[in-house]
C-alpha cells in the first residue's frame, strides 16, 4: 500500500517513523527538495498544505515558475511524413507507437549535450 496525498498538483509520501512518532512526508516527482511532517494526519495535512503554498509564494518572488510534476501525457503536432515513419518503426520493433515514442524521447533526453571546440586549439 502507498500512502500520499495530492494538493495542488503536488503528491506527498506518508511515512511513519515510530521512533520519533511522527508522519513524515516528501513531495514527489519533483528536483526540488520539500519535506514536512506532522504528529497526526490532520496535522500532517495542514502542514503539506502550507509547505506547497510557501513553495508557490517563493516561487512568484523569486520571478520564478515553480516546478510541476509531469503527468506523463504529452501532445505532440508532427508533420505527417514524420508520424507515419514513427508508426512503422514501432511497428518493426514490434512495440506499440506510446512505447517506441516513450524509447526514442528518453534516449534523445539523456543525450549529453557537446559544445563544438574551435578549430586550431588545442
Amino acid at each position: 500500500m502507498i500512502n500520499s496525498m495530492t494538493y495542488k498538483g503536488y503528491t506527498a509520501s506518508m511515512v511513519f517513523d515510530a521512533e520519533d512518532k511522527i508522519i513524515v512526508g516528501r513531495v514527489l516527482d519533483i528536483d526540488d527538495i520539500i519535506t514536512f511532517h506532522g504528529e497526526s494526519v490532520t496535522e500532517f495535512e495542514s502542514n503539506f498544505h502550507a509547505v506547497i503554498d510557501d513553495y508557490l509564494i517563493a516561487a512568484q518572488e523569486l520571478g520564478s515558475a515553480p516546478e510541476k510534476p509531469a503527468s506523463g501525457k504529452l501532445m505532440l503536432r508532427i508533420a505527417p511524413e514524420v508520424h507515419a515513419a514513427a508508426l512503422k518503426a514501432a511497428a518493426r520493433s514490434g512495440t506499440s507507437l506510446n512505447k517506441w515514442a516513450e524509447s526514442a524521447i528518453g534516449k534523445a533526453a539523456r543525450k549529453t549535450v557537446t559544445k563544438p571546440t574551435a578549430r586550431g586549439s588545442a
